[in-house]
């Protein structure tokens, strides 16, 4: 970790890298949905499945008891937490987006997760499992993260065609129709940072050292995203208003970072009057894994670089067909 710039969010820091292993390319064949509308083309990999699908096995037992305790009876919310407490006690770990020094390819690893990857993760298949049960498969769950992860929806096989800040995932998704930032309706304040991080730490990241020419549309892409509108809940706020957050709720911990604006994320889980934390820690001393914390009020203070919070409300997503 380098000490020029401050640790990105175990949510996506240096996870913002594509890198790792193979090299060889799956051409992007397409498959269709059958659907009475519009079908959803649900793409192969542009890498192998061994690269870009870890824990599958992980996987498809989460699918069985998706299936058996009906879980697409419940909210998206619900769904949502439903599956992030199924995949907790999974090992933290770094690194698990850099799959390839050129290709960038939508991916998951189920045997390990950090904080980005976990929430995307649990929402994923919180949004899966309101198909039909024959559709639960790899190149589904994929589709779900790329509609997540990437600008538009759609990954176009470049680092930069994946979004690294979670303002502009909110944005970006907000946008789309697949949620909606209730920061401002929950008494959020603005705040205003100049974005640079990516673009300045760029040695950082396996991706762009082996793709150079990017960096200044990094740098473009990172003076954007310091234009939108950002409000966060000052830590002083937060207990109060953990009444009014709902299960599923993306949470994102705002820092006092100069180059960026969050440096974690979780889902808000409903505990009576209260909300908990639930997140992949990098903490040695609560087992370095997926976990349900304490009250989110309480989480913001073990940290002095916790400033606040920012509140995403995930909705449905359309349907495969």
């Amino acid at each position: 970790m380098s000490r020029s710039a401050p640790a990105y969010p175990s949510r996506r820091r240096f996870l913002n890298t594509l890198g790792g292993a193979g090299t060889a390319m799956v051409l992007g064949n397409c498959k269709t949905v059958p659907t009475e509308s519009t079908p959803v083309m649900l793409r192969q990999p542009r890498l192998p499945w061994t690269v870009v699908f870890k824990g599958e096995e992980k996987f498809y037992r989460l699918c069985e008891e998706a299936k058996k305790e009906n879980w697409a009876s419940q909210s998206i919310g619900q769904r949502t937490v439903t599956a992030g407490k199924a995949l907790c006690g999974t090992p933290y770990g770094n690194y698990t987006l850099e799959i390839d020094d050129k290709i960038e390819s939508p991916s998951v690893n189920f045997d390990v997760l950090d904080c980005w990857t976990f929430y995307e993760a649990s929402l994923a298949l919180a949004r899966l499992v309101k198909n039909s049960p024959s559709q639960w498969t790899r190149e589904a769950f994929l589709h779900y993260i790329e509609l997540e992860r990437y600008r538009g929806g759609r990954c176009d096989g470049t680092y930069v065609s994946r979004m690294h800040h979670l303002e502009e995932v909110f944005a970006d998704n907000e946008r789309r129709g697949l949620g909606r930032n209730v920061t401002a309706s929950l008494g959020g304040v603005p705040i205003r940072r100049r974005v640079r991080y990516m673009a300045a730490a760029w040695r950082s990241s396996r991706y762009l050292r082996h793709n150079q020419s990017m960096i200044p549309e990094m740098a473009r892409i990172e003076e954007n995203i310091s234009q939108l509108p950002v409000t966060y809940i000052p830590n002083s706020k937060v207990a109060a208003v953990e009444s009014q957050l709902e299960d599923g709720d993306v949470i994102a911990i705002v820092t006092n970072w100069h180059s960026t604006y969050t440096a974690h994320v979780g889902l808000a889980v409903r505990d009576g009057a209260t909300c908990r934390f639930m997140h992949a820690t990098s903490s040695r001393s609560k087992g370095k894994a997926c976990l349900i914390d304490g009250r989110i009020s309480a989480y913001l203070r073990e940290k002095s670089t916790n400033i606040g919070i920012t509140v995403f409300r995930p909705g449905e997503a359309p349907l495969l067909g």
